[in-house]
């Protein structure tokens, strides 16, 4: 039997992913399966649960098959079927620069005050074209977030991966910072439950987990929204050598007024700079969080999700 609020679900959520350029298997569709009421993302009183057999079912009802179409295994709107080489291509593409990232993952893990680092964006979705670059989601320990900032962006820098002016494919963008006290995500919506559904920790695991508890709120969003249970096994690991190294660096750096002195530098250069002040961008530098998007993808995306379920006139 069809369930019309179901199909509405899986329909929002195949459009939305289509504006990224991404088709869906049908476990993907239920996994990241959006719960919305008459389209508007408006959070539902009741919960109603469904299961991949359920996705799978409503995928071969005849309303559905008016606007998705189905290749190799993956659903798309219709005349959309090229998304899925695409898709293919682009993951082979993450794949090799996942490895990339891997090796400079290994030396941020001795860097002081340390204690996640987790890809978001396209590269979290292995979306990502050969020029993408790689975008970080680091967590700082509470206090020295200014201090963590210069050192790992030294360090990125030291090693050639920092993206940079016109470097950016395969450079590591390090455009977000978070503190051990700030890990609830202060901009909700149906981007940011997206975007940090498919948020990839590649170190530091146990904060990760921290990070996805404060961030519960995503369940409201993702009907099937759950904490990781086991880090994935390309994770980089933190050794006795690595805690041992970034003990002595916060040692050596555990002056206040180091921080201080950071703080205000790097405060007056952001202030400064002629994008903090672009008209719809999001800069945020304080003691808790450092955000640096000079053109926030959010508010393009939902235009071109809200513009495209205009256009197939459900």
């Amino acid at each position: 039997m069809e369930n019309a609020e179901l199909q509405k679900n899986i329909l929002a959520t195949v459009t939305y992913y289509d504006c990224l350029d991404y088709p869906l298997t049908a476990f993907e569709i239920w996994k990241y399966l959006f719960k919305i009421s008459n389209f508007k993302f408006q959070i539902p009183n009741e919960k109603k649960k469904f299961s991949p057999l359920d996705i799978m079912e409503e995928l071969e009802s005849d309303k559905l098959k008016k606007f998705v179409s189905e290749k190799r295994g993956f659903y798309f709107l219709r005349n959309r079927d090229g998304l899925v080489g695409q898709r293919i291509e682009r993951n082979k593409i993450a794949e090799k620069k996942y490895r990339t990232l891997l090796g400079a993952v290994k030396w941020l893990r001795f860097v002081p005050y340390v204690r996640m680092v987790a890809v978001t964006g396209r590269m979290a979705m292995k979306n990502t074209e050969s020029k993408s670059d790689l975008d970080l989601l680091i967590i700082l320990k509470h206090g020295k977030i200014f201090t963590g900032r210069l050192l790992v962006t030294g360090l990125v820098h030291f090693l050639g991966k920092r993206r940079y002016k016109n470097k950016i494919a395969d450079r590591i963008c390090l455009n977000y910072f978070l503190t051990t006290q700030s890990l609830e995500i202060t901009h909700k919506d149906i981007f940011s439950s997206s975007e940090y559904f498919f948020i990839l920790p590649v170190f530091g695991f146990r904060m990760f987990r921290k990070f996805q508890m404060k961030n519960g709120w995503i369940g409201n969003y993702k009907e099937n929204f759950s904490l990781e249970e086991i880090p994935d096994l390309k994770m980089v690991r933190d050794g006795r050598f690595s805690k041992i190294i970034r003990k002595i660096g916060e040692k050596i750096l555990n002056f206040d007024i180091i921080e201080k002195k950071l703080r205000s530098w790097q405060v007056r250069r952001i202030v400064n700079d002629p994008r903090t002040s672009q008209k719809g961008s999001m800069i945020i530098a304080d003691d808790e969080m450092l955000i640096f998007w000079p053109e926030p993808q959010s508010p393009k995306v939902f235009d071109k999700f809200q513009n495209r379920l205009e256009e197939l006139k459900v």
